[in-house]
């Protein structure tokens, strides 16, 4: 039975979802003025995890995550660029998928655009106004009257006294109250053609709030099972979108018994690096891209996944090659059979049954990779039929987690280069110049050149046959 976490309630809930055996389930994605960083990937790793864990286990799962293309950031780099708003999102939303692609992960089965859901942003403002909760100001922006709505603040567990307005939301003169938020910004006269359009209150633009909160509502329903994404986005970004989309649904008096916007929320953890908050000013922010310079994209993934997803964690490149050793141990555990199978598990089994425990429990992706070790550290002490068996269950859990699906020669030899490494053509004549050494019993060379290449990272096994197998260590 699965449970999650539900940051609204502070708990752990069973799941329940809205129609039995769907799950509907948005995600906030990326504001698309700029490459991708490992903050990012996060996010997307882990709810393409969950994604995978739900189908696995029999659920019919929509899956949405939104593209911001209009938004502050976005306009002053355009500017700085002396570009259309468009071609810079199209270029980094092109980079946005290669980078996803490069990662293995699954393309969402919507994914809506802000810009084309101006229309539908308009109507719920329209709603908020006529419910009294929005009012125009001086300089034309509309702007939402937080301390109108009872129960504000429930998401961040914090009183109306104790919050701020936040980072992202600009705090002007004409505002009633410092905590209200902008629902629609007035065009200002040096803002480009392309930043605004026509509106009952004048042309302009959406504020970034009630962009998700109208394309979810839209896409999914104005209650949904799952909303999901970054645990900087709980406050003021999310709770702001509970007030919307239930002020607009329900006006002032929302009644305890009323559904709620969305039953169960869901926060990644921050990303810190060497134990600091990761940002440009500290020079430590590091692009997925560049990342995969150095590292295999299945790398990256595990190890993000070896941490639970709720919890912060520290990058570096020392965390990355433990990651990297993890994996090659797995893969060296299948290597030892010349075949294995990826099927559906059989629930009985005691590994499938630990493993489906772990990733039921929150999605507990550390302890269902424990799981994973348990395994090869079984299938190392069994022998044929067995050790088979073994090998396909190992890889068919990975799978879950879209792990261990390549040949595991493969992976081991595939290491990324560096600029002063090896290819592997240059190892397999090396390979080739000890066979031969050896056939002419010059023992001492064929040591020789296996030292070299050990020193070099690279792990001779010698197989029955006279066959050779290497590996990256």
């Amino acid at each position: 039975m699965l449970q999650i976490y539900n940051t609204l309630s502070r708990s752990k809930q069973v799941f329940k979802p809205i129609v039995p055996g769907k799950v509907k389930m948005y995600v906030c994605g990326m504001t698309v003025y700029d490459f991708c960083h490992i903050g990012h990937a996060r996010v997307m790793i882990v709810f393409d995890m969950v994604v995978r864990w739900l189908r696995a286990s029999g659920y019919e799962v929509l899956y949405v995550r939104n593209i911001t293309d209009i938004d502050d950031k976005i306009i002053n780099r355009a500017i700085e660029n002396g570009e259309a708003i468009s071609t810079l999102t199209q270029r980094f939303i092109d980079a946005m998928h290669a980078d996803s692609d490069e990662l293995g992960l699954m393309h969402p089965d919507q994914e809506p655009r802000a810009t084309d859901y101006i229309a539908q942003m308009q109507g719920m403002i329209g709603k908020l106004i006529e419910n009294e909760l929005a009012y125009q100001v001086e300089d034309g922006d509309v702007n939402f009257a937080v301390r109108l709505l009872p129960n504000y603040g429930r998401l961040s567990g914090k009183s109306l006294d104790e919050l701020n307005a936040g980072e992202r939301v600009a705090v002007t003169g004409g505002k009633r109250d410092p905590l209200d938020f902008v629902l629609w910004k007035s065009a200002k006269p040096e803002e480009p053609a392309d930043t605004r359009w026509k509106s009952p209150w004048g042309e302009g633009r959406p504020g970034w709030h009630i962009e998700c909160s109208a394309m979810s509502c839209d896409l999914l329903g104005e209650h949904f099972d799952i909303h999901g994404g970054g645990a900087d986005l709980q406050f003021p970004h999310h709770e702001n979108e509970i007030a919307q989309s239930e002020g607009a649904l329900y006006g002032k008096d929302r009644k305890e018994g009323d559904a709620p916007f969305v039953n169960y929320w869901m926060h990644n953890g921050h990303i810190r690096v060497n134990q600091e908050k990761m940002s440009k000013s500290l020079g430590n922010f590091f692009l997925i891209r560049d990342v995969l310079k150095s590292f295999d994209p299945e790398v990256l993934r595990f190890f993000m996944l070896k941490a639970h997803y709720r919890s912060p964690i520290n990058y570096s490149d020392v965390q990355l090659e433990e990651a990297r050793s993890g994996l090659i141990r797995l893969y060296t555990a299948l290597a030892q059979v010349q075949q294995t199978k990826t099927e559906t598990p059989d629930p009985h089994n005691p590994w499938v049954k630990r493993f489906a425990d772990a990733m039921n429990d929150d999605f507990n992706t550390p302890e269902a990779i424990a799981v994973l070790f348990d395994l090869a550290s079984e299938m190392n002490r069994a022998q044929d039929q067995e050790k088979q068996m073994l090998a396909n269950v190992l890889k068919s859990l990975g799978a879950s987690l879209h792990f261990l699906q390549r040949e595991p020669s493969h992976f081991l030899q595939s290491g990324v280069k560096q600029d002063d490494g090896m290819s592997p053509e240059q190892i397999e004549a090396q390979i080739e110049a000890r066979k031969q050494a050896k056939q002419e019993k010059d023992f001492a060379k064929a040591d020789l050149i296996r030292q070299s290449l050990l020193a070099q990272g690279i792990v001779l096994e010698d197989k029955p046959g006279g066959i050779t197998e290497w590996r990256r260590a």
